[in-house]
């Protein structure tokens, strides 16, 4: 099999890596809007660095993987589709809903696959606690709690792009209270801070932000955010049923310590970032992807699924911007 990689940042770069060792994956082309970037990485890996994204399209790919700037998203997936080819993209599809449902009208017209990049949903921790919701173990599930907390701001020029905490952070625990509970989000009440680095006042966003999520059989979700939690890296997901209660992302490395008298002490060796807590997860995805392409596994997480999570997380800024409830129905593109 030959795939083309387009973006070789940080993700693209570590991709490119588990894509160049998958026993499945016979040849790797990797661009990059800067050329230079594309030829480091290829040497790293083995791959062939294509001048462009332009060459990748036309040298004969059995599928796509797009880890570009978000910008480049939606027309690249259109490109992919126009060609026949299936893709993965790294979330989001685009920043806006019009975007989104431009590029996923391009996908259902040709017929081609579209996976999203939602990591989560293949990391252990958070798979075993969806079989437990699913078995029953937990009872009725009344509170969940989403927590995802990075330990330093991004530069300041990304934020602009970025599309604002709640579309590029909290999308993902979006998705994977979805994924996770099986119900739906019916209701958001969102509230944020900019009392933080004066970039995020600068961009209009915000540092930290925290919302209540209502969910379509009355369980009661919360999931808070901040991009300047100075003790590490920090993701994690509580789910309290009528019978018990269970925590993802709780471990040694976790960057949180008890004030109690026999509390455990912080993390000596907290997550420094995504990559590294995700890493497993990460390949696993890209492996799901490889066996999609094969004909050997269905897709894990379609285009359709984003538009989901998209519209949570624009339902949360309009209720943060105007101070009161949304329902996801006042929300377009369902």
């Amino acid at each position: 099999m030959r795939i083309g990689l387009i973006g070789t940042g940080r993700i693209g770069t570590f991709h490119a890596g588990v894509l160049a060792r998958h026993r499945e994956v016979g040849s790797l082309v990797v661009a990059d809007a800067d050329p230079t970037k594309a030829v480091a990485v290829a040497e790293r890996t083995g791959a062939t660095a294509a001048p462009s994204a332009h060459e990748i399209f036309t040298w004969g790919v059995d599928a796509i993987v797009i880890a570009s700037a978000t910008a480049s998203h939606a027309e690249l997936i259109g490109r992919a589709a126009r060609a026949g080819l299936p893709a993965f993209c790294e979330k989001p599809i685009a920043v806006d809903l019009p975007g989104t449902l431009g590029a996923l009208r391009e996908v259902e017209t040709a017929g081609t696959e579209l996976q999203l990049g939602f990591m989560r949903r293949f990391d252990a921790g958070y798979t075993v606690a969806r079989d437990l919701v699913r078995s029953g173990s937990l009872g009725r599930l009344h509170t969940v709690r989403a927590i995802t907390s990075d330990p330093a701001p991004p530069p300041a020029d990304y934020l602009p792009l970025s599309g604002g905490l709640y579309r590029d952070c909290l999308v993902h625990d979006f998705d994977i209270l979805r994924w996770v509970t099986g119900r739906e989000v019916v209701e958001v009440y969102a509230t944020g801070s900019d009392a933080g680095p004066p970039m995020f006042r600068e961009a209009g966003d915000v540092d930290t932000a925290a919302a209540v999520l209502t969910l379509d059989d009355g369980t009661l979700a919360t999931a808070t955010a901040t991009r300047c939690n100075g003790a590490g890296y920090d993701v994690r997901m509580e789910l309290a049923g009528e019978l018990d209660q269970v925590a993802v992302g709780l471990d040694d490395r976790t960057p949180i310590s008890s004030t109690e008298p026999q509390g455990a002490p912080a993390a000596d060796k907290p997550w420094p970032g995504f990559l590294e807590r995700f890493a497993p997860a990460y390949e696993a995805e890209l492996d799901a992807f490889v066996r999609m392409v094969q004909g050997e596994g269905t897709n894990p997480c379609d285009g359709r699924e984003a538009l989901t999570a998209l519209r949570i997380a624009e339902a949360c800024e309009l209720s943060r911007r105007e101070h009161k409830p949304v329902r996801l129905e006042e929300i377009a593109g369902a």
